[in-house]
């Protein structure tokens, strides 16, 4: 749910998308509070709001140029910081950014050579 002064309090399972593009993530690990979570600098909202993308539908708002490193599908991003992980379900043009940070991307676990 969104609160105050642009924070969103995450949950397991919750799914949010970027105001500004495509992007649109699951959260794996919620942080123990809430964070300020944006994609392309703009706030995230639930994925199953009815609203349209500015950017998309309106001819508006479009990922900030310093923000739009892209996500990828598939690929689980984090925040050190606050223990925020999020797994991308749907690839976009925005950054993923918690508290003003870009979240970084996880590395993939090395399985075990089998013999």
């Amino acid at each position: 749910m969104t609160s105050e002064a642009g924070t969103v309090d995450l949950k397991p399972g919750s799914r949010w998308r970027s105001a500004v593009c495509d992007t649109e993530v699951v959260v794996v690990r919620a942080p123990a509070g809430p964070v300020t979570f944006h994609i392309g600098g703009a706030e995230v909202i639930p994925a199953d709001a009815g609203q349209d993308r500015p950017g998309r539908n309106r001819g508006g708002a479009q990922p900030d140029a310093a923000l739009a490193g892209g996500t990828l599908l598939g690929k689980r991003y984090t925040d050190e910081a606050t223990g925020l992980q999020v797994l991308c379900v749907k690839p976009g043009e925005g950054t993923i950014t918690v508290d003003g940070r870009p979240a970084t991307v996880v590395a993939p676990r090395q399985l075990p050579a089998s013999d």
